[in-house]
């Protein structure tokens, strides 16, 4: 289970919960204009899970 990080086609950051199988079970469903607030949504959901964040912006296409 991991978090994504990401920017939305209007330029806003959002994140996405997804389990192992690919699916994603949960999302932001609100784009944020920091990615400071966004990552603290992420806090805010994670609580003491064990899942990872990754910032899929850093992906290479």
């Amino acid at each position: 289970m991991r978090f994504e990080l990401y920017r939305d086609s209007g330029g806003e950051w959002r994140w996405r919960l997804r389990v192992t199988n690919g699916n994603v079970i949960a999302d932001s469903a609100e784009g944020y204009a920091r990615r400071e607030d966004c990552e603290h949504g992420i806090t805010l959901v994670k609580g003491s899970a064990e899942a990872s964040v990754v910032d899929m912006t850093l992906k290479i296409a």
